[in-house]
């Protein structure tokens, strides 16, 4: 894998899994303040879900690097210069 597809396979893991973290250890408020979405989470920890993201995509994309540079999954059509 080129730096460009890298980058590239690394920043769609991270999304999907920024987007699966969302949701995880949300708590809606007791008694939401006039204005405030009642949906709306009292602490959202963003800063923790990005940083548990980050995390666990490297740990994706080092697999996924793995699984390219040693071609356990192919998709390129076999080579048949050499065939008669």
């Amino acid at each position: 894998m080129n730096w460009f597809t890298g980058t590239a396979v690394f920043v769609l893991v991270w999304f999907l899994v920024f987007l699966v973290a969302l949701p995880w250890g949300v708590r809606l408020a007791d008694a939401p303040e006039s204005g405030h979405e009642a949906g709306a989470p009292a602490n959202p920890r963003i800063g923790l879900k990005i940083l548990l993201t980050t995390i666990i995509a490297c740990v994706i994309w080092v697999g996924v690097e793995y699984i390219v540079a040693n071609d356990i999954i192919d998709f390129r059509p076999p080579d048949t210069s050499d065939s008669p």
